[in-house]
């Protein structure tokens, strides 16, 4: 009886470990130049509120030729919403500027970290200091 416990005791240990690691991997920013801004400047096409990260497509006027497709990742909607954001927040159509966070392989995306919209007023994705 108590090899058994002891079996099963290791499993659930195992099963655990792996799930925290799943976690943690979920959660790296290693794929963003994190620290590093690049202005974009564009259009909203969408704004997905959803679990675990929002989501922004911008489309952003090509050096040559037609527009060209961002995806930006942003913070949860529940961290977004205890810091002034709805899921109404940004709407097809809006035209912002968005400081992001680029991916690190050159591909259109990174992380939103602020959206400015015409009349200056601004959104904040990332905890400032002393909040």
């Amino acid at each position: 009886m108590i090899r058994g416990d002891r079996i099963r005791r290791l499993w659930v240990g195992a099963i655990a470990g792996l799930a925290a690691g799943a976690a943690l991997a979920h959660h790296s920013t290693v794929m963003f130049e994190w620290g590093k801004e690049k202005l974009l400047e564009g259009t909203i096409v969408s704004f997905e509120w959803t679990q675990p990260h929002a989501w922004i497509r911008l489309s952003v006027p090509g050096a040559e030729g037609p527009p060209v497709e961002w995806s930006l990742e942003g913070m949860s909607p529940s961290w977004l919403g205890r810091h002034g954001w709805s899921r109404h927040s940004l709407k097809a159509g809006d035209a912002v500027k968005i400081a992001v966070y680029p991916l690190r392989d050159g591909r259109n995306g990174g992380f939103a970290v602020r959206i400015v919209f015409a009349d200056g007023r601004t959104l904040e994705q990332l905890p400032q200091a002393g909040s």
